[in-house]
């Protein structure tokens, strides 16, 4: 990884040269991901799997072949558990729509934890609500943390599907996914991971996690935005009732009568975002090129050199201390409200998230409305930090 692959940080803001921590919510795109997609659109501008002239062959074997590559990114056993969606939260709609909504019904449960983005409550508030299931939360601690005692608590012969983030956007927390995919099976129970901050920073092999659902998106692991990976165990996903129909999910259609393709076309209606797959193939190969070992321990290396720069400044309390994190510092200030800690940093050219996060209940059970979030890429360098630890010395010094 070269820094000079991120064609975003040849620019200034406010006068200064860029300063980029927002990676949480969409990472930096290196330019082998843009030449990849403006390459479609040059060069292969054409629909895939439905002609035999070459663009469309050239478009359709390059968009197949990002299939098996999220295949091994992922440790899936097969090509048929990848299915392409617009991003996490679409995977996750499909998941409850078209698996969870036919199977629950009153008295069923689907457990989820305090710790969940927005798409992964939402989703499961609407199925509950129209087939009378109910929704069951684990609270998580002072630190951010899930207590696995508390989901195995939860756990009984009512959970039908427990849907669990395997990182935190708002905290950065890690969470034990293998066994929390354990304590559900032992209770026969289904689980989904949302796997959207995940993906960027650790190494992922679904099997051995045993996840029967795994959604990540491609824009937060330096790919193009509208583009997701849903994978499902082969037997899951062909359990699923058709969530969206329309071309390429048929295998005939006659007034009369409809039959479904095969797996995966049946869950992937219409024409799907071509260059946005295809650049996802390109980020994938970036990101393995380097080796996401090898990322992830030189990212935990800048966590520790950000989190005691942080946790120097007078007034600064850091939310979200699990054992286990990514890259991400989410904090509040003294008398400072996170809105104007962002807008100062930004006058000093510093990108970072100010807001709930789409994690509102992660708010209301610290009592805050918001934090500032600075969120690590594979760009970042201790001297990212450093220029952010200057603007908030900036931030304390006009809200003494």
């Amino acid at each position: 990884m070269r820094r000079e692959d991120f064609p975003a940080l040849e620019q200034t803001v406010q006068g200064e040269p860029l300063v980029y921590l927002d990676s949480a919510a969409t990472a930096l795109k290196p330019r082998a991901v843009i030449d990849a997609v403006t390459g479609v659109y040059a060069r292969d501008c054409a629909n895939i799997h439905r002609a035999v002239h070459t663009l469309s062959q050239r478009a359709t074997q390059a968009f197949e072949a990002t299939r098996e590559k999220a295949r091994a990114f992922l440790g899936a056993e097969s090509t048929d558990e990848i299915v392409f969606t617009s991003g996490t939260t679409e995977s996750i709609n499909l998941v409850a729509q078209a698996w969870a909504r036919p199977r629950l019904g009153p008295g069923d449960r689907v457990l989820i934890s305090g710790l969940e983005h927005h798409s992964n409550i939402v989703p499961w508030q609407i199925v509950c609500a129209q087939t009378g299931a109910e929704l069951v939360v684990v609270p998580i601690t002072d630190e951010g943390e899930v207590p696995l005692e508390q989901v195995e608590a939860r756990l009984d012969e009512r959970v039908r599907l427990v849907a669990m983030n395997h990182v935190s956007n708002a905290l950065g927390t890690v969470q034990d996914a293998a066994e929390i995919a354990r304590l559900a099976h032992a209770a026969g129970a289904k689980v989904l991971f949302d796997g959207a901050q995940a993906a960027p920073h650790l190494p992922l092999d679904v099997r051995a996690l045993d996840a029967d659902f795994y959604a990540f998106s491609a824009h937060k692991l330096y790919g193009p935005t509208g583009v997701g990976v849903l994978y499902g165990k082969r037997a899951l996903l062909a359990e699923c009732e058709p969530y969206q129909s329309g071309g390429d999910m048929i295998r005939s259609v006659t007034f009369e009568k409809t039959t479904y393709a095969s797996l995966p076309a049946y869950l992937e209606a219409g024409t799907p975002n071509i260059a946005g797959v295809i650049g996802l193939g390109a980020a994938i190969d970036y990101v393995e090129g380097i080796g996401r070992a090898t990322l992830h321990a030189r990212e935990q290396d800048l966590l520790r050199y950000g989190t005691e720069a942080l946790s120097s400044i007078e007034g600064l309390r850091l939310i979200g201390t699990a054992k286990r994190k990514v890259g991400v510092l989410s904090f509040v200030m003294d008398a400072a409200h996170p809105h104007d800690i962002g807008t100062i940093v930004d006058a000093k050219g510093v990108a970072i998230r100010t807001g709930h996060h789409c994690a509102q209940p992660v708010m209301e059970r610290f009592g805050i409305p918001a934090t500032a979030r600075a969120s690590l890429g594979m760009y970042n360098t201790p001297e990212d930090l450093d220029a952010l630890v200057r603007a908030l010395h900036e931030v304390r010094r006009m809200f003494a």
